[in-house]
């Protein structure tokens, strides 16, 4: 194998998935080879061939953190992102689902090998938590995203969030 690193894009369908008491769940996760590079984000990822955005945040939720009694709501945020993960460039288009839920208990025997590897915790974050946290969220503004959310609701429309490179 060459130092050169492969470049994938894909879709990815994100939820931003909350509690009765507005609580977010974020996954904890680190670069497999540097365990040292760690950051907090939404469950989620990639849409399978033939699969829908919906079908796919429903999937990766289930698989992620065992929840499946999610009440998905609209698209709230579309963003693109660029980030070295696992040795590989990736290139990706998000769509941040709203998502509700009465489950606060995570199951994680549902995730994928690379998942197992590489996510080492879930929690549920108070939005003051996220506003106070010195710890690296994606994406990078969903502190103040989702105090927007909580104060006005969801938007007309999804937000572009623009891209974020890593």
């Amino acid at each position: 194998m060459t130092g050169r690193t492969t470049q994938a894009r894909r879709r990815a369908s994100r939820v931003v998935l909350l509690d009765p008491a507005d609580r977010i769940l974020l996954l904890h996760g680190f670069e497999p080879a540097d365990p040292s590079v760690t950051w907090w984000f939404t469950p989620g990822g990639g849409v399978e061939a033939g699969e829908s955005l919906e079908a796919a945040a429903r999937r990766e939720v289930a698989e992620e953190t065992g929840i499946t009694d999610v009440d998905l709501g609209p698209v709230l945020w579309e963003r693109t992102c660029s980030f070295m993960f696992d040795g590989r460039r990736w290139e990706q288009d998000e769509w941040y689902y709203l998502g509700r839920t009465d489950t606060v208990g995570v199951d994680t025997s549902g995730q994928t090998d690379l998942e197992r590897r590489s996510v080492t915790s879930a929690r549920w974050w108070t939005c003051g938590e996220l506003l106070r946290t010195r710890e690296t969220v994606y994406p990078i503004r969903l502190a103040g995203l989702l105090r927007t959310l909580l104060d006005e609701g969801p938007p007309q429309s999804p937000i572009p969030l623009g891209t974020e490179r890593d």
